[in-house]
């Protein structure tokens, strides 16, 4: 009797689970009509020249980090133009652009609008000649060489398809031009300055961010769970006692201390953290004096890190603690010089709904424009949009890589040996004009299946 019980709530399980399987598979399927589908890219190719000089323009003018002054306000010129409510100076530069369109879900679609100081060598006849000052107070080139001039034209881009296509979709479409992702301070930022208190701006049930990457124009991520890390940034300054170089016994040395940190922080990976996950603590800068023959009184580090959870992150920055306080013990420094250790900067893991994500690639085969589909993609880089969402409940979020150069760059390349024509942060990095026109339709078509009415 009991083996009877047994099997027959074991086939009432697998029935169950047969019916939610089917259930869920249904729910993933896109059903978006074709005559949507075509109307949309006939929409996106009629505006393409537009969206095209917009690109040019914002490349051409790049701004840094929490300075996108300019870059918002072409964002803010170009949403107002077509009836969006606008928000503005969000996290210093922020701008958010809303499109209320009767019942339906809230849509959130973002872009990056900073730019890198890196002085272009593409030779475009658009190219960045920009030099600043940046908020450190030093002069130095900048130009957009990530891409995210593009994927901020991404972002007009669809905002101009959704408003000429209102009849077509219903629901509420959220834009968001993020500043400073390079810090990985710029969606923070926008959330302390109220994204969703102070300025009422929609919680989103679907969240999606586009980035460029130097693929052929027709390639598209689109991986579910991981597909990056999570990352932060900690300066760490060691404070000693200045002195000439050839008496150090007067001396404190923060320089010698640094050092030791430098070999000693790589333990922290090695001896602190889990092999199963994933964590990265690269060291990008060494600050230390000006003078052959004097002993600083500062030492300066910062440090990168990158990890698969917040718990890894956390035993990260207990090892980082624990190994830089102990060095400063051994060379006796006083308790009121002990080092100074900050973080700045954070950016969730990247984890892409598997439920979105089929969803997209459902309706990403109803299209010719998407050729080259990569379902199986990881990355130990990092990035802070899903800090637009993170603690928020049952959001649905994708962060999706788009190629875009030419075929012919990169069959090129190819030919000459070269994995990839150029990379992100090189200073030959740019897209194609036919990558601006193909990352707008990919927006759009994500944007029209999730808010079809």
């Amino acid at each position: 009797m009991k083996t009877t019980i047994k099997r027959n709530w074991l086939i009432g399980m697998m029935i169950i689970l047969m019916i939610f399987s089917a259930f869920t598979g249904m729910a993933q399927e896109s059903t978006l009509p074709k005559s949507v589908i075509d109307k949309m890219e006939k929409v996106v190719d009629a505006n393409a020249e537009y969206v095209q000089d917009i690109y040019k323009d914002i490349h051409e003018f790049a701004e840094l980090p929490f300075m996108e002054f300019r870059t918002a306000g072409v964002v803010e010129r170009e949403l107002k133009s077509l009836g969006f409510e606008v928000y503005t100076e969000i996290g210093i530069t922020g701008v958010v652009g809303i499109l209320r369109n009767g019942d339906g879900p809230v849509l959130m679609y973002r872009g990056d609008m900073d730019a890198l100081s890196i002085k272009e060598e593409t030779g475009l006849p658009y190219a960045s000649k920009q030099v600043v000052t940046n908020r450190e107070g030093e002069e130095v080139p900048v130009s957009h060489m990530c891409g995210h001039d593009a994927n901020t034209t991404f972002l007009i881009g669809l905002a101009h398809t959704m408003a000429e296509m209102k009849n077509d979709w219903s629901g509420t479409l959220v834009l968001v031009a993020q500043p400073a992702e390079e810090l990985v301070q710029g969606a923070q930022a926008m959330i302390d300055n109220g994204l969703y208190t102070k300025h009422n701006v929609p919680k989103p049930d679907y969240f999606l961010a586009q980035h460029t990457g130097p693929l052929p124009v027709g390639s598209m991520t689109a991986s579910a769970g991981r597909i990056m890390t999570g990352t932060t940034h900690m300066d760490v300054t060691f404070h000693g006692i200045g002195g000439h170089g050839s008496s150090p016994h007067h001396a404190k040395d923060p320089v010698v201390m640094a050092g030791m940190a430098i070999v000693q922080l790589q333990t922290v990976v090695s001896r602190y953290t889990d092999p199963n996950e994933v964590a990265v603590l690269t060291i990008g800068s060494v600050q230390a004096g000006k003078d052959y023959n004097v002993i600083p009184t500062e030492a300066h580090l910062k440090l990168k890190l990158h990890f698969s959870n917040e718990e890894t992150m956390n035993k990260m920055i207990k090892g980082i603690h624990d190994i830089v306080n102990s060095i400063a013990l051994a060379n006796d420094v006083s308790e009121e010089m002990m080092p100074t250790i900050t973080q700045s900067g954070f950016g969730p893991a990247v984890y892409n709904d598997k439920d979105f994500i089929s969803r997209i690639r459902s309706v990403t085969e109803k299209v010719d424009f998407v050729n080259n589909r990569i379902d199986d993609f990881v990355s130990s880089g990092s990035e802070d949009a899903f800090a637009l969402i993170n603690g928020l409940d049952d959001v649905k979020g994708a962060y999706l890589f788009l190629g875009g150069v030419t075929a012919e760059e990169f069959a090129q390349a190819q030919k000459e040996g070269k994995e990839f024509p150029f990379f992100v942060h090189e200073p030959y990095y740019h897209v194609s004009m036919e990558g601006i026109t193909f990352g707008t339709k990919t927006a759009a078509l994500i944007a029209l299946d999730i808010l079809q009415k």
